[in-house]
């Protein structure tokens, strides 16, 4: 029999693995822990969110939204989890406090950002107003007689 003690608010219960299951209610809103497969036998668990359910036939899915977050920048990627997923795993954020997720810091990198980006329209712009100034005489109109 493979048997476990284990302890739910200080209440501990006997447990048969064999039988065990876990079972998490989800709904749209529902913050979850994403543990992602990166490079090797690199994971990284980042925090999610569920925002959606796609009830296919075949493949039924989640969609999740997380947050890939490094030293200088912010992403929101999105996946649809389902049975065929091997490098993409979700559980309930039942703590609360795992994966702090840091919403100052957050807005600050993505402002940041922008601003990065509105430079590089403002460089295009100043690229492409001194190709129409100064390379007119490459697209002249020809006068045939």
């Amino acid at each position: 029999m493979e048997k476990q003690i284990i302890e739910i608010n200080g209440v501990k219960m006997e447990v048969d693995l064999r039988y065990a299951k876990r079972i998490e209610h989800l709904t749209v809103g529902s913050r979850v822990k994403c543990l992602i497969k990166g490079y090797g036998d690199d994971y990284k668990v980042l925090p999610g969110v569920i925002v959606g359910f796609e009830p296919f036939e075949k493949l039924p899915s989640i969609i999740v939204a997380y947050l890939d977050v490094d030293y200088s920048s912010v992403g929101i990627k999105f996946k649809s989890y389902n049975a065929k997923c091997t490098d993409f795993e979700i559980v309930a954020d039942l703590d609360n406090n795992a994966l702090e997720v840091n919403k100052a810091d957050i807005l600050t990198k993505m402002e940041r950002e922008i601003e990065r980006k509105k430079l590089e329209v403002e460089e295009i712009e100043q690229k492409r107003d001194f190709f129409v100034k100064n390379f007119g005489v490459y697209f002249s109109d020809f006068v045939q007689a």
